[in-house]
This record gives C-alpha cells, sequence and structure tokens, in this order.
C-alpha cells in the first residue's frame, strides 16, 4: 500500500474548527477517508493543579490502587479460587481494601524518596499551536473548493499556503 502525496489546504487555530471543516466535506460527499487534520507546533504544556504532601500522595496511591486490588479480588471470586462460598463482591471488597492499602503505601514510599524535589502534582497535555487539514494531491482542489463556502467563527479558517 503506497501513501498518496498529500496537500494542506485549510489552516485552523482550534481542533473544533478544523474537526468542523471536516464534517463540512463530509456533508458534501468529499471522500474522506483522504483527509487528515494535522497539528502543527506541537508544545509540552504542564499545568500544576495543586501542592504534593504526605497525605496528598497517600491520597493519590490508594485510589491509584483500589481499582486494580477489586478488579483482582472480583476476578478471583468469580473464578472461586478462594472459596466457592465467598461471594464476587466480598473479594472484590476485600481487593479494593487491600489494593488501597497497598496504593497509598507506594504513594508514601514515592513521594518520599523524591526528598521534596517535586512538592507538586500536574497534568501535562500536548498543545498544537495550529492544525492543517491535509488531503490527497488528487482530491485536493475540490476540497479547497468546498471549504471556500464555509464560514468560519473567529480567526480560523485560513487557506492554507501551498
Amino acid at each position: 500500500m503506497t501513501e498518496q502525496p498529500r496537500r494542506p489546504v485549510a489552516t485552523y487555530e482550534t481542533y473544533q474548527e478544523a474537526e468542523r471543516a471536516v464534517d463540512h466535506l463530509s456533508d458534501q460527499g468529499f471522500p474522506v477517508e483522504r483527509v487528515a487534520i494535522i497539528g502543527q507546533d506541537v508544545r509540552l504544556v504542564e499545568q500544576v493543579v495543586g501542592r504534593m504532601d504526605y497525605g496528598r500522595a497517600a491520597l493519590h496511591g490508594a485510589a491509584s490502587g483500589a481499582l486494580p486490588g477489586a478488579l483482582i479480588g472480583w476476578l478471583f471470586g468469580l473464578l472461586d479460587w478462594v472459596d466457592p462460598l465467598v461471594s464476587a463482591l466480598l473479594v472484590a471488597l476485600y481487593g479494593l481494601i487491600f489494593g488501597a492499602i497497598v496504593g497509598a503505601l507506594f504513594g508514601l514510599l514515592l513521594h518520599a524518596l523524591q526528598g521534596g524535589r517535586r512538592d507538586f502534582a500536574s497534568v501535562r497535555s500536548m498543545q498544537p499551536s495550529r492544525y492543517d487539514v491535509v488531503v490527497d494531491e488528487a482530491v485536493a482542489d475540490e476540497a479547497v473548493r468546498l471549504l471556500g463556502g464555509l464560514r468560519t467563527t473567529g480567526v480560523g479558517g485560513r487557506p492554507a499556503h501551498t
């Protein structure tokens, strides 16, 4: 399978605008399997959401360990590996409690091992500065024509430099 050469037909500042353009092409009967949305100039953004101390480290660890513990306990209960009279829900509850305790201990341990180098919690995301709508070269002129009739909101929706 060979990849078709592609050409940018429009550039948008938000993903929603690029998505709206592709939806417009789809509504017009354009072969959207020949379209891609490509984020350009990607940067890593780390948003700090709060201070991390031993209590929060234990809480985050407990939350991370509770679900896997409950799932493993539930599976043990379903397969009757522990005792045929013990219900799967009861073993799942024990697994949840055990997973939360083990997770809290690991959270405390990892926070202590960092030695105060990272006393904050954060969320990381990748954010492109713009989104290019690209199409196969063979149908690019048709895409440009169809997108010409699309009204854009705000500052997005400019033709791509070709």
